[in-house]
């Protein structure tokens, strides 16, 4: 069935209108989000089943109908889950073959791209946005889960298949904060608006350096507020399954928090990146050299102890950063 293996809650989040049949059979799903459909109804005990007249298989297959009626109804189809993302290679810009066969990657993976200034870490980024097919410079070809992807992906814009975050990140919408995630989690179609509000200010607010309200106007957040809210709302609310990150180290946001963030979400994120310490994180990393991908390096246990003396740095200049914003006196890092 189609609703087996999903939470009520991500049943409600890719079925909005079950509301509806849920009302109709005055089922209260209160505090039960986390747990299958079955699973709640397993939760009624002999004399509810008795007391109410429930039955268990009749609503389970009532739901699955009311789901196909209304999906044929509204002309919704379902996706597809996006669990990997290959790049097959090209060329660079002396026509010579790129340095690897294949690359795979799955959601919740970490993968950095590394090189010189204008080495072609954007190009690799545009050629995955728009799931390139040998018709790009790099002659590249992108597949999504091992397979050739539907055109939809390139030229509809109702199916984002990637979220990117630029270095900058400019709003020019007259709107608050609260403003602008409420008419994203609208056209979301999320059922709780407020509570999805809540948690992308929080998870924001966690990033930052310094943190702002929800009355804050979007044209007075700082570019770090700026970067962490829209890595709060891309994790969040966005269903786009990839994203692509350009120089996170300059975002003035908690970086390592930011990147936990997406991959807690099931994201599959590449990040061009100059900065050890994110190259590190990542479990591998592409490097580009004249336009072309020269070489992929799996992070070894040697980096990863490496990443460790890196982290340690970084929470001391977090730190002063901390500190010199709060007017204080820096002190020796050995006092």
């Amino acid at each position: 069935m189609t609703m087996n293996n999903l939470k009520i809650r991500e049943l409600l989040d890719k079925y909005p209108f079950i509301t509806t049949y849920l009302e109709d059979n005055k089922l209260d799903i209160t505090g039960y989000e986390e747990l299958t459909f079955d699973e709640y109804l397993e939760h009624f005990t002999d004399e509810d089943i008795e007391n109410w007249a429930i039955d268990k298989e009749r609503l389970k297959v009532d739901l699955e109908e009311f789901i196909n009626q209304m999906k044929e109804f509204l002309g919704v189809k379902d996706e597809v889950g996006i669990e990997s993302l290959t790049i097959l290679p090209g060329h660079d810009k002396s026509k010579n073959p790129e340095g690897f066969e294949v690359l795979t990657i799955r959601k919740s993976e970490i993968v950095s791209i590394v090189g010189p200034t204008g080495s072609g870490k954007s190009r690799l980024l545009a050629d995955i946005e728009w799931t390139a097919q040998r018709d790009t410079p790099t002659g590249r070809a992108i597949l999504i889960n091992g397979e050739v992807p539907d055109m939809k992906w390139r030229f509809s814009s109702n199916n984002k298949l990637v979220a990117q975050l630029s270095q900058n990140m400019n709003f020019v919408m007259d709107l608050t904060v609260r403003e602008f995630l409420e008419l994203h989690a609208q056209s979301r179609l999320v059922q709780d608006v407020e509570e999805t509000i809540e948690k992308i200010i929080a998870a924001a607010n966690n990033l930052a350096g310094e943190k702002f309200n929800l009355d804050t106007p979007v044209t007075s957040l700082s570019g770090g507020q700026s970067r962490a809210l829209m890595i709060a709302d891309t994790a969040i609310l966005s269903s786009s399954p990839i994203v692509l990150i350009d120089e996170i180290e300059n975002a003035g946001i908690d970086r390592k928090k930011a990147l936990e963030l997406l991959v807690s979400k099931d994201k599959i994120v590449l990040m061009a990146t100059h900065d050890p310490t994110l190259a590190l994180i990542a479990d591998k990393r592409i490097v580009i050299k004249n336009g072309g991908i020269s070489k992929i390096i799996e992070t070894s246990p040697e980096e990863k102890a490496i990443l460790t003396e890196l982290e340690k740095m970084d929470a001391i200049i977090l730190g002063m950063r901390s500190d010199l914003r709060a007017g204080k006196q820096l002190k020796s890092i050995n006092s």
